[in-house]
Parts: structure tokens; sequence; C-alpha cells
């Protein structure tokens, strides 16, 4: 018996005609039933998910841009970390490759059945890699159709977690990898975007500064401009069970998310 089977597809894929690609690593729900069985009450909830992105920029498709929209649960498997499960926050308490506790620390499993190395490398094949193999492609396709590109890694989360930050979190985090996933001047100007919304605060490389994808596939030296936006949960939804999308309070965020990604499209067009 396979260590580890699923039959939902590991990613959504829309095929954009703009020079920009979005992520959504952490907007899935799909737990296989097999694995659901072994999770805690809590952990079925998936309370950490990404919840309702592909709502709040449903601008995407109006911009022309390529959307990238995993499909499980990072709790199967998170497509933001290193293959390998380095520590992206050295020295900073951080959830792995194949998660086995909660933000709020509530275990996933029981004690006694943790993921070992071959089911988590199970894992990784099934749905780590087809979902980096398809972004590394598109980010070539538009590599090769433009010339200067961009990445924008789309996230969301709590606004309170003391595991993480103490505290309540800007509500709008911009990352570049401390300056190496992105252009300077873009860097920039979307944080001059974030910080003078109305009614919200913004940030840029402070506790979150992008994860493996900003990361790995940021190059502005090859015109590879990433850029990572983790957003508080509050801004736009119920951060409680069961999780619903508030319209009226999206309503007030969504025009500076889609301002910040206009501009990242104006300045990869410009270049």
């Amino acid at each position: 018996m396979s260590l580890f089977t699923t039959t939902e597809p590991p990613f959504r894929f829309r095929q954009g005609t703009r020079p920009l690609l979005i992520s959504m690593p952490h907007v899935g729900t799909h737990v296989p039933l097999a694995l659901a069985s072994r999770f805690t009450a809590e952990a079925r909830h998936v309370p950490d998910t990404d919840w309702h992105l592909e709502r709040l920029y449903d601008f995407a498709d109006e911009l022309g841009a390529s959307v990238l929209v995993a499909t499980h649960s990072r709790y199967v498997i998170d497509v933001n970390r290193p293959p390998d499960d380095q520590n992206l926050y050295p020295g900073q308490d951080t959830t792995g490759l194949c998660p086995v506790d909660t933000f709020d620390k509530t275990p996933i499993y029981s004690a006694s059945d943790l993921p070992g190395k071959m089911e988590i490398a199970a894992r990784r094949d099934a749905i780590w890699r087809p979902y980096h193999t398809q972004l590394q492609t598109e980010l070539a396709r538009l590599k090769a159709a433009h010339g200067t590109i961009a990445l924008w890694d789309a996230h969301s989360i709590r606004s309170v977690l003391p595991r993480f930050f103490d505290g309540k979190l800007p509500d709008l985090n911009l990352g570049t990898a401390n300056g190496a996933s992105c252009d300077p001047s873009l860097a920039q100007t979307l944080q001059g975007i974030a910080t003078s919304a109305p009614g919200f605060t913004g940030v840029l490389n402070g506790r979150f500064k992008g994860g493996y994808i900003t990361r790995q596939y940021g190059d502005p030296s090859r015109g590879i401009h990433a850029v990572q936006l983790e957003m508080t949960q509050s801004s736009y939804m119920q951060e409680q069970l069961p999780f619903d999308y508030l319209p009226e309070v999206a309503a007030k965020v969504q025009p500076h998310v889609r301002r910040m990604v206009e501009a990242v499209l104006g300045f990869v067009e410009g270049r």
C-alpha cells in the first residue's frame, strides 16, 4: 500500500496574458480521508488555511495574471517550505514541511502517529513537486514571452498569534527577502501603498520576509521580481470558525491589494 494517496490534483492553474504569476500556496483545504482520520479534532478544521484569497483576488483574471492555487491543506504538506525542511527563520519558531502542530501548538496527530521520512517523501513527490514544477514552468513561459516578470505570493494569517509575534500583526506585511527578491524601488512603491492605506497598517520585511517561494524564485538580476504579501485575516474575514468571508470588510482592503498588484505589473511592463 502506498504511503500517501490522494484523488485531488495538487493545484489549480489559470494561465494569463501578462507578465505576472500569482501563487496561493496555503489556500488549500483538501485532506485525503485516510489522513484526516489520523488528525486530531481541531486539525480537521484546518484552521491555519489562508481562507478566501481567491475571492479577495478576484481581480486577477481581469488584470491578465496567471494564477496558481494549492489544493491540499498545508497540514498535508506546505508547498511554501524548502523540500529539505530547513527553517526559514533560524532561531524562531516556525511550522515545517509536514507540520505536526497548529499555529496554536495543538497537535495535528497523536504522538504515536507522526509522519515518518518515507511518508513525508511520498507527500513531497505527490504534491510539493508538481506545484513547484508548474510554478517553474509558468515563470519560464512568462520570462520567454515578456523578459521581465513578477511573482506575487499571496498569503493571510490571523492577526494575533503569540507563537510567532507579540501583539497584533500589521495588516499588510510585504516580504522581499530583505531586498533580495525584487527591485528596491518596486518594494518602496509597494510599501508606500501599504502604509498609506487608510485604516490599515503596513510594513516591509518585518516579521514575514517571504517564504521559500519568494526566496527561491525572486531573482531581480534575471528580471524575476518576487514579492510576498501576508495579510491579516481580520482585514477581510472572520478569524475564527466558521471563517466566513466578510464582503463589507473586504471591500475596504481589496482596492489597496489591487493597487499593489497593478503597481507590480506597471513596474515589470515598464522595464
